[in-house]
């Protein structure tokens, strides 16, 4: 879906990044990632739902192999965190004596990451590191070491490339942030 049909849930005087800036980052991440692995089997770890989009695009730039695998957890009622973490999916795949990446497609508190870092480390990885399309400073209660993040964005709702309100704009191409009016 392009912005264009959806142009008046968009706030245009934030941030957008198109479809294009996206994936010229996530390039130059790929890059960066092959060269800290080179000559090591790497996991990557996609966060469903909202970073579908990011596993994909990503590892499709990567030029070399690596396995996937997902899981989904949970930490929201509504629209606010609960503190309590639950996994909705786990890994397939053991983690023992492996080089983890997760995929995220955006941080902002740290708090459920935080808890999953902590979780897949206690499964004996050799490695466990993250990479997020989209990371909010502002936002931040919880320090979150990422080591390869796209892009750094204010404290804003933002929509697309996997992200939603209400499970809408995931199919989004760019990412905008959300009209107040769509949600307030």
């Amino acid at each position: 879906m392009d912005v264009e049909h959806v142009e008046h849930d968009i706030d245009r005087t934030q941030p957008l990044y198109t479809e294009e800036q996206i994936q010229a980052r996530l390039a130059e991440m790929a890059r960066q990632i092959e060269a800290d692995y080179e000559g090591e089997d790497l996991l990557l770890v996609g966060v469903l739902k909202g970073a579908v989009m990011v596993m994909a695009d990503l590892s499709r730039a990567l030029q070399r192999h690596v396995e996937i695998d997902w899981m989904a957890v949970s930490s929201y009622a509504g629209t606010r965190s609960s503190g309590v973490v639950r996994i909705l999916k786990d890994l397939d795949t053991s983690l023992e004596g492996r080089h983890v990446l997760i995929v995220e497609d955006i941080i902002d508190t740290g708090l459920t990451l935080s808890w999953l870092v902590a979780n897949l480390k206690s499964r004996g990885p050799a490695s466990v590191e993250v990479a997020t399309l989209l990371r909010k400073p502002e936002a931040l209660e919880i320090p979150v070491d990422v080591k390869y993040v796209g892009f750094d964005i204010p404290n804003a709702f933002v929509i697309g490339y996997g992200l939603d309100f209400n499970e809408k704009y995931r199919n989004l191409r760019s990412i905008g942030t959300l009209a107040e009016h769509v949600y307030s």
